[in-house]
């Protein structure tokens, strides 16, 4: 999901001064302040149909406010918005974990009161990114699904992507940071390699991965409507793919590591409703409401108690059920070696 824009964004993260956050004291002084009015509205920036309606309805019924959502089309847009002043227009904003140092190093996020969020107490320890500047949402494995009936080979592990009896049978996800880790894995590499020479060996492998990929995008749904017979994609999609079509199963890897990455929440600096902000980090916390989002979003989620009050389809859902589930990796943040990602995805893109 992450464009081309997102690396070129995240370069000038790197190297824009705190000083150019523009950051408002307002904010600060009405979360100190007890006698302040509380805020009654919420603006939040985040990726669609990704957060139940029930969970924002009782939000807004709970504590007298108004939410306003606001959606992304890719990862550069969020940081667009933190780099542009985020807080000017929004209250909280989703990004993800490969990009939070860059973001605080910046400037462009603000410090959260953990204890005014503690809910928070219930997400594993293993899953905090970047803590004190940011709430984890949900998670999203990255894996390989195919449907049994019509794959035409074994997969066991990413090179099997580019065997020439898969050409015109992949969908997939898309985006640098999603495509190129995958790819060095297949290599031998670090998937969080800042090396070039890396980087290059990896675009080689991508350019024949990319002769077998029939679409970008819906990965799930060009599974599911037979348009393809295998599928790169985040493991809550994978489940309405497997719920849909039971001869949809998760490819059985034997070596590889595959990728989990981390969907959180930010206060952009100078954000006007922080109050509401910290309020709704600590909702969402909450094991009881996260257990009903998740019947909706059957994503994996980093909240420990949630998951244990979950419903037995989410907790027995077959697309989080993998014996190399510990065999994972996260994105990290690669910092200037994000343009050399950006050069070779564009060459990829546009097919040199």
């Amino acid at each position: 999901m992450m464009k081309k824009l997102l690396a070129m964004l995240l370069a000038g993260v790197m190297t824009l001064s705190l000083a150019a956050c523009g950051g408002s004291t307002d904010a600060d002084t009405a979360t100190d302040d007890t006698n302040a009015e509380a805020s009654t509205e919420l603006n939040i920036y985040m990726w669609q149909q990704y957060i139940s309606d029930d969970l924002i309805s009782a939000f807004e019924e709970e504590n007298n406010c108004t939410v306003n959502l606001s959606y992304m089309s890719d990862n550069a847009d969020a940081i667009n918005k933190l780099t542009a002043g985020g807080g000017d227009e929004y209250d909280l904003i989703m990004t993800c974990d490969a990009y939070m140092e860059s973001l605080i190093a910046g400037g462009y996020v603000e410090e959260i009161n953990l204890d005014n969020v503690p809910n928070s107490a219930n997400i594993n320890d293993a899953y905090w990114v970047s803590k004190g500047y940011c709430v984890p949402y949900l998670m999203n494995y990255i894996y390989v699904v195919y449907d049994s009936e019509t794959c035409p080979i074994e997969i066991t592990g990413y090179n099997d992507l580019i065997d020439p009896a898969l050409k015109g049978q992949i969908s997939t996800i898309d985006g640098a940071r999603n495509l190129f880790p995958m790819a060095l894995v297949a290599l031998g590499y670090d998937p969080n390699s800042t090396s070039e020479e890396e980087i290059a060996e990896a675009y080689e492998w991508l350019v024949k991965f990319n002769d077998n990929v029939a679409a970008y995008g819906n990965a799930e749904q060009n599974l599911t409507n037979g348009t393809v017979s295998v599928a790169v994609t985040y493991d809550g999609n994978a489940s309405w793919a497997m719920a849909e079509k039971d001869t949809i199963k998760i490819a059985d890897f034997t070596d590889d590591a595959i990728q989990l990455g981390m969907d959180l929440y930010v206060i952009p600096t100078g954000a006007k409703h922080v109050d509401l902000a910290e309020k709704f980090l600590n909702y969402i916390c909450d094991p009881e409401v996260m257990a009903k989002n998740l019947d909706e979003f059957p994503y994996s989620c980093p909240n420990d108690a949630a998951v244990a009050a979950a419903s037995e389809t989410y907790q027995n859902d077959p697309a989080r059920q993998f014996d190399y589930k510990e065999n994972v990796f996260f994105q990290e943040d690669v910092g200037d070696a994000i343009t050399i990602y950006n050069d070779y995805y564009q060459k990829l893109k546009v097919g040199e």
